[in-house]
């Protein structure tokens, strides 16, 4: 999980004024680099959630939703650049709203909490 903050707050740092960059590599490397960054997150939180509690996925839910809201974050940010817009143009605006329609999704279809088995 740490990696991927890491990855994901590097996309922020790049446009930051007289920044270097860590990552030897372009804007565009840069929004897959934290786009990698979200995927890290949301599969860190659900390996620890996992592994604490097994018989809840709950938890899981809840983790990917955080993940796919990080996703969104950055994607209205790269659309505001216009290096991000003029590769992907309105792609971004669409792809930020989709994930958070299925972060929200995530969020309401969470199973209910309780060990499993029991009625």
């Amino acid at each position: 999980m740490l990696v991927g903050l890491v990855l994901f707050l590097s996309f922020f740092v790049y446009h930051a004024p007289n920044s270097r960059a860590a990552i030897p590599t372009g804007p565009i490397g840069f929004y897959f680099v934290a786009f990698a960054g979200c995927a890290l997150v949301g599969w860190g939180g659900s390996l620890i959630a996992t592994a604490r509690r097994p018989e809840t996925g709950r938890s899981i839910g809840s983790v990917t939703s955080f993940a796919l809201v990080l996703m969104a974050l950055y994607r209205v940010l790269a659309w505001v650049v216009g290096d991000y817009y003029s590769f992907a143009g309105e792609v971004l605006r669409v792809e930020a709203g989709l994930f958070l329609l299925l972060a929200l999704g995530f969020l309401w279809l969470r199973p209910a909490g309780g060990a499993a088995g029991a009625s």
